[in-house]
């Protein structure tokens, strides 16, 4: 962590990839973007938080190399660990110490509740507080008979590939292979991958968290690969209108 000129909190995205606990860059740059389209989607600029930099490190023809790096404010690195893999011990440290660092500066932000004007402050913050507990648990209490139902078909990283996509709705589709069911994703009636674009998803997607874009080998190259989060396999669900309880296929 290092202090910008303003004596303001600033962290190396390639400090915080080994403090988490990710070998690759390429695995942690994935939950960068996973942030910023957070942040975004909130209605804030994730380049606000999330800068893009260069450093310098160890290794390379002279010893020395400059790689491609993010310079993040502490919110932004916040929600770098919230988007990180919650399997990884170090990833749940991390958010902790970030949920602390936050909340001490909350407490460190109080108003002054000497005044009329503190306490009305200090009274909305309850409010806008009680408001966001209210909500979360209103989605927590609709997101928890839905829990684990995709398991089977998810991958080491909770997500689920076009093919295994396909098994899990064989039951509605008639049993579509892969390009068959991706063809079907583009229908009108979906609208999940682009026409333009056939094997990426629809921005709004992205955003909403039904999906996740990885580089993946083929053959001697690298190309990009839609995947579906269980949200996403949920949301289709819905589009196909099918109950729920009678998926996924067995």
């Amino acid at each position: 962590m290092l202090l910008d000129h303003n004596g303001q909190e600033r962290w190396s995205a390639r400090d915080l990839q080994v403090l988490m606990g990710y070998d690759q860059w390429r695995q942690f740059d994935d939950a960068v973007q996973r942030a910023k389209a957070a942040i975004n989607a909130s209605g804030m600029d994730a380049l606000d938080h999330i800068a893009g930099a260069r450093k310098v490190m160890a290794g390379g023809r002279w010893g020395k190399q400059e790689v491609t790096d993010y310079r993040l404010t502490r919110f932004g690195a916040y929600h770098v660990t919230l988007a990180g893999d919650g399997r990884k011990p170090e990833v749940a440290a991390a958010k902790t110490y970030f949920a602390v660092k936050t909340r001490e500066a909350e407490i460190a932000a109080q108003p002054d509740v000497s005044s009329p004007e503190g306490i009305v402050v200090l009274a909305e913050r309850y409010l806008a507080a009680a408001r966001e507990l209210v909500v979360t648990k209103k989605e927590l209490a609709v997101a928890k008979p839905k829990a684990g139902k995709w398991d089977a078909f998810c991958d080491s990283e909770g997500l689920i590939d076009m093919g295994a996509a396909a098994k899990a709705f064989t039951k509605v589709t008639g049993g579509l292979g892969r390009t068959k069911f991706m063809d079907r994703l583009r229908e009108d009636d979906i609208h999940f991958l682009q026409v333009q674009n056939p094997r990426i998803p629809y921005e709004i997607h992205i955003q909403k968290g039904r999906a996740e874009v990885k580089f993946v080998p083929a053959g001697y190259k690298m190309v990009e690969q839609t995947f579906f989060t269980p949200k996403g396999m949920d949301w289709l669900a819905s589009k196909f209108g099918v109950d729920g309880s009678a998926l996924p296929a067995a």
